[in-house]
């Protein structure tokens, strides 16, 4: 029997923008090694137009993101997570669900893209920048024989990844 691919939960208040743009980066590079996942505590309800737009210049078929709570992973219906990386300090200051799986738990905070006050050209260079830094991470992360490694060890590797440049 072939084992499921390592299952990522990406965290975020909202989910509109980080924790979206970070499924999408895993689910892309992560080439059926990992599925991902984005949800939020406190969901906006849609993705951050920002989000959208960059998705689309990635090439991302941005129809299946959509803003959702993090309760729709607490349940027996819900599928097992390996991992949950919170992208925002909010979340990470949260206490969580308990999801499926027991996951391990990571850290990559980085400023919020949704923040920025301006026209659509600097809050699209936000959300560039915010998909380099995430895209940094999810590289680094793909790098490592995280099938196999103890948790101990995919752990430090994780905080180390979590402080890599852009980190809030």
């Amino acid at each position: 029997m072939t084992k499921p691919p390592f299952s990522i939960l990406v965290l975020c208040t909202g989910n509109s923008a980080r924790s979206i743009l970070g499924e999408a980066i895993l689910n892309k590079i992560g080439e059926g090694r990992i599925v991902a996942y984005s949800a939020g505590s406190k969901p906006k309800g849609v993705p951050h137009p920002g989000a959208l737009r960059l998705l689309t210049r990635k090439g991302v078929d941005v129809a299946p993101f959509r803003s959702k709570s993090w309760d729709e992973f607490t349940g027996v219906d819900g599928p097992l997570i390996d991992l949950a990386i919170t992208v925002c300090g909010n979340a990470a200051g949260e206490i969580c669900p308990v999801f499926m799986g027991a996951p391990l738990k990571a850290h990559w905070g980085l400023p919020d893209p949704a923040d920025v006050v301006g026209d659509d050209a600097a809050v699209d260079m936000a959300f560039e920048q915010t998909w380099r830094w995430l895209e940094m991470r999810a590289q680094a992360f793909l790098a490592l024989p995280f099938e196999t490694m103890g948790r101990k060890d995919l752990l430090e590797n994780l905080c180390r990844i979590g402080a890599m440049e852009g980190a809030a």
